[in-house]
């Protein structure tokens, strides 16, 4: 008989068993793309470098255009030209323009940009400002992206494309990041055959290797494949003492429940402490929980949809936390198209698909059973019935989390 937890006591154990544990390595900039930041980023010098010009075009002082005109063009010398790459020269005197390129750098005195098709270059030396400029206009000024000191990255983010064009910006050639956390991947059942293996009668392929594997992965820790363990208790001892002595993190598929041949929860009982053995959510009741050896280990439901389900909700936030990740998940609104009953007294987790119709967005279920891995492949995402509902009606507004 299991005693069940709600999921987000599930969280609350979790969070108080397993705090934060981050540890730094340095890696190169051009690894460090989906990486956790270790430690804030702090600018240590103007980006840019210097007063720059945002159009081709003449860098002008822009009291010297106040009231031209196509009509009435405000005569202006050509001071010279500024080449991409090298310094703007000298200060800019007044009745002066210089002809910069679009990047290239301001001379002193300069306040403003004109754009090349505001003006006439009369091939004398004199170039005509047909449009008036205000101080600032098509300029970037130093130290407009970040100042020495500035805060530019929080520790604890996931390095995005975006973010390795900031470090790059920095000059930060490398970059200190969070090590990955090793989840080791043990999966149970007599029935499991490798998945490149053609199953005899009574067998099965060993889904919830890859599929964990891949979970694991995209969290951006690392993923350690332990084999098949067959139903046997010593067996299990075994293998999952191996997996403690090289991972951080141990999940096992098959064997959580309470049969004669489900042996994880009194191995992980044996070895460990038990937090929890049962969660009120369908699918993936028989879920557990130790801590041994001060680490994590999962027994996951051996049923695909309902590890994949679990896996999601519990193992990748512990993943992140260990990592020292700040991770966000916002839902997004969407119509059911049709209603849905749910088991009363466990939360109820549901794949769907997202389309668009009549300028609304909208989910439509998908049905199918635990076992049935397929029946999500292709899914976008998935919604919650709290256990205290007894289902959603066709067309009520639900919220959806993306996969």
């Amino acid at each position: 008989m299991l005693t069940v937890v709600t999921l987000r006591e599930a969280a609350q154990i979790i969070e108080e068993a397993f705090p934060p544990r981050p540890s730094p390595e340095t890696v190169p900039l051009e690894t460090a793309c989906s990486r956790v930041l270790y430690a804030p980023v702090e600018a240590a010098e103007y980006v840019p470098g210097f007063d720059r010009s945002t159009v081709d075009g003449y860098a002008v002082r822009a009291s010297d255009t106040f009231g031209c005109s196509d009509a009435l063009p405000a005569l202006l010398t050509l001071a010279g030209t500024v080449e991409m790459g090298a310094g703007a020269g000298g200060a800019l005197a007044a009745g002066s323009c210089v002809a910069v390129p679009t990047g290239g750098a301001i001379p002193p005195g300069a306040d403003a940009a004109v754009m090349l098709e505001d003006t006439e270059d009369y091939g004398d030396g004199t170039v005509g400002i047909c449009k008036s400029a205000a101080p600032g206009m098509n300029l970037i000024f130093r130290g407009d992206d970040v100042r020495p000191g500035q805060a530019v990255l929080e520790a604890g983010r996931r390095l995005s494309p975006q973010d390795i064009g900031a470090l790059a910006a920095l000059g930060a050639a490398s970059v200190a990041v969070c090590r990955r956390p090793v989840a080791g991947i043990l999966s149970t059942g007599d029935e499991l055959v490798p998945v490149g293996t053609a199953p005899g009668a009574g067998q099965v392929r060993d889904v919830n290797s890859e599929m964990l594997r891949a979970l694991v992965e995209s969290a951006g820790a690392q993923a350690v494949c332990c084999g098949i363990v067959r139903d046997d208790e010593a067996a299990l001892w075994d293998a999952l003492d191996q997996a403690l002595s090289r991972c951080d993190l141990v999940l096992i598929s098959g064997g959580s429940s309470v049969g004669a041949k489900d042996a994880t929860e009194r191995v992980v009982s044996e070895q460990g402490t038990l937090l929890f053995h049962g969660l009120a959510v369908k699918p993936g009741k028989p879920t557990i929980l130790g801590n041994v050896r001060g680490k994590p280990v999962f027994g996951l439901p051996g049923h695909p949809v309902a590890a994949l389900f679990i896996s999601r909700l519990l193992v990748l936030p512990l993943l992140e936390r260990l990592m020292g990740c700040v991770s966000r998940r916002y839902p997004i609104p969407a119509a059911v198209t049709e209603s849905v009953s749910a088991n009363h007294g466990r939360a109820q987790l549901m794949g769907v698909r997202l389309f668009e119709e009549g300028g609304k967005r909208r989910a439509r279920p998908i049905r199918g059973k635990s076992g049935l891995i397929t029946t999500l492949a292709g899914a976008d995402g998935y919604f919650e019935i709290p256990r205290e509902r007894e289902g959603v009606a066709a067309g009520e507004e639900i919220d959806v989390y993306l996969f």
